[in-house]
């Protein structure tokens, strides 16, 4: 690190000023991570409410997803460009206009521009919330900060589907915007009052346009194509065809143009780092397979069982209450554990979880749904923070907002990913098992005819009606027993990716979070 950076650092913050800090820098990150999932379960409302199709509405999350994806790794150039401080504090008060915008959006139109400025002024939110809190405490307590970051990031999208259900339900879908805005407002105020002499030093670096570009260009088309395919019928579409082709010919181009650029606009070369590497690979799988399966449990339940949306997500929601009563302990025990364990006990608790979950009927009762989500919050706590403290391990201070954004990059698109991948997987799994349950109805068959006799009974209908419950029945079959192929397969994914996580090498006291950050 150069000496003028290293002589800038200033002093941990204490006692009341540093839990004011905490708590806004956490709102800051909170409401960003809450926006990525609030709007979901909204759709319908919204796309009514506009006068458009629900597939039209979908791109209110498509396009907010991919000006995130695109903002989020440009972190650490434009931090060494407008300094630590003003980019967060920037980055706070226009997502709060953004999400004004939103709020009073006439038309889908509007709508779609104002989700667009907000994905990307949201970009920097989550990788300097971590750069910012861990220089805000003493390098032997940075395990507190990571637990107490962990915390709101992992609450956020838990919260999301319940909280934005409820107020489309109750009010308004205007105001699961609106409610940003103090919020916001409150964070920038105090980040501002208390971190504004604590600014990191700024200099004019060139403007790597054509990295840019190219990154817009490959993520962007990405995002899209993952967004989009199920309901185009992927690769059988050429829109999803030609999408595919110039996102991979864009990376490639883009990757080779970093590695060669004298300011690349994201330090691809961060990914040399052992550390780095496993530990974001590791990160970004296993997020990937919990934010996916996150995501197909409400809809099953919303598809299937007919719960409200409301429901489906307070049903989601006890996955909240092991992580936010753990994260202060995380911060105890973290200093004195090897990372890797801690992380490797996560993954085989997340296994343990969904291996409960491939036995679901359905018949389940809500009591059987919730069981396995709040066992689902231990593994949750013990899951960012060690991994995200072998990210950071060993990395210059200076060096920290670019790995961070980075880092949360891969992974957000991870979880872009695996939701596609999931929501497919599942599609084509319940169209087999649909197959193979429909070989078995036949007149030949006698068990067949006997169900068709007794529902006829049971209905005190004819045949038709008879036939077509039974056409309800077997449907919702099919896809529990697709789901469950989806949880018995995350449960091997998290068995296979822990040897990932013995790949990376913390030096000593890496358990520590990030305790070679303020450093080496």
């Amino acid at each position: 690190m150069n000496p003028s950076v290293n002589s800038a650092m200033p002093a941990p913050l204490s006692g009341g000023k540093l839990v004011l800090a905490t708590l806004a820098v956490a709102l800051a990150t909170f409401m960003n991570v809450l926006d990525s999932s609030i709007a979901n379960v909204a759709i319908p409302t919204i796309a009514g409410n506009l006068g458009v199709s629900v597939d039209e509405g979908t791109w209110v999350i498509t396009l907010f997803a991919a000006a995130n994806a695109i903002a989020i790794p440009l972190t650490g150039w434009l931090t060494q460009r407008v300094g630590q401080i003003k980019l967060f504090v920037w980055a706070i008060l226009l997502f709060v206009f953004s999400s004004w915008l939103c709020g009073i959006a006439p038309n889908l139109p509007v709508l779609l521009a104002a989700r667009i400025l907000q994905g990307a002024v949201a970009g920097p939110l989550i990788p300097l919330s971590q750069a910012i809190l861990l220089g805000s405490y003493p390098k032997e307590k940075s395990s507190h900060a990571l637990a107490l970051w962990a915390m709101t990031a992992t609450v956020g999208p838990i919260a999301g589907p319940a909280l934005g259900g409820w107020i489309t339900d109750s009010y308004s879908w205007s105001w699961i915007f609106y409610i940003n805005i103090p919020v916001g407002i409150f964070a920038a105020g105090v980040t501002w009052a208390i971190y504004r002499e604590r600014e990191t030093p700024a200099k004019r670096i060139p403007i790597d346009k054509v990295g840019l570009i190219s990154l817009i260009a490959w993520v962007g088309s990405l995002q899209i194509m993952l967004d989009k395919g199920k309901d185009l019928d992927w690769f059988n579409s050429p829109v999803i065809v030609a999408l595919g082709v110039f996102a991979l010919v864009s990376f490639v181009f883009f990757v080779i143009w970093e590695l060669t650029e004298k300011n690349p606009v994201i330090d691809v070369k961060l990914f040399m780092g052992r550390n780095f590497l496993g530990g974001t690979v590791a990160i970004s799988v296993a997020y990937a397979v919990f934010f996916s399966n996150l995501v197909l449990l409400p809809q099953w339940m919303q598809g299937f069982l007919n719960y409200r949306s409301v429901d489906a997500g307070l049903v989601t929601a006890p996955l909240g209450i092991f992580a936010v009563l753990l994260a202060p302990v995380m911060g105890k025990i973290m200093p004195k554990s090897d990372a890797r364990v801690l992380a490797t006990l996560a993954f085989i608790g997340f296994a343990g979880v969904f291996f409960m979950r491939s036995h679901y009927t359905t018949g389940v009762d809500t009591w059987t749904l919730v069981i396995p989500t709040l066992l689902q919050g231990i593994p949750t706590a013990l899951f960012f923070v060690p991994l995200t403290a072998i990210i950071l391990s060993g990395l210059p201070q200076a060096k920290i907002p670019a790995a961070a954004g980075l880092s949360n990059f891969v992974r957000v698109f991870a979880g872009a990913v695996g939701t596609s991948l999931a929501a497919t997987g599942w599609n084509d799994r319940t169209i087999l098992h649909h197959s193979q349950l429909v070989d078995q109805a036949s007149v030949h068959n006698p068990a067949f005819t006997d169900a068709i006799g007794s529902l006829q009974t049971t209905l005190d209908a004819g045949t038709p009606q008879a036939l077509a419950f039974f056409e309800r029945s077997l449907n919702a079959q099919a896809a529990m027993l697709g789901l469950n192929d989806i949880f018995w397969l995350s449960a091997v994914i998290f068995i296979a990716i822990i040897p990932l996580i013995w790949l990376t090498k913390p030096g000593k006291g890496a358990g520590a979070g990030a305790a070679g950050a303020g450093g080496h």
